[in-house]
């Protein structure tokens, strides 16, 4: 067996029980507590804060294209009338 453990092969199957013994062993002498993991941030307050970090990245994309982009004023991507004006060319109204 020396020489089996020398050439890089696995333990045989006689030394695996063994081993879960000890290990048993070892955990009985330590009592079983539940670790309960609480959360800094809870998960429904990261998804509102994702959402909402989502709304802000839209917005500033927005005002950047219509303004830097589209040669516009950068607060005029965030009125309705811009959008009812493209609207309305869509619908072939103008």
């Amino acid at each position: 067996m020396a020489n089996e453990m020398k050439s890089g092969s696995t333990l045989s199957n006689q030394d695996i029980p063994q081993k879960r013994a000890r290990r048993q062993d070892r955990n009985e002498k330590h009592p079983k507590f539940k670790i309960y993991r609480t959360r800094l941030i809870p998960i429904w307050l990261r998804i509102v804060i994702v959402l909402v970090l989502l709304l802000l990245a839209s917005v500033f994309g927005l005002m950047i294209g219509f303004g830097v982009i589209g040669d516009g004023n950068p607060l005029d991507a965030l009125k309705w009338e811009t959008y009812q004006y493209i609207l309305d060319i869509i619908n072939g109204i103008e």
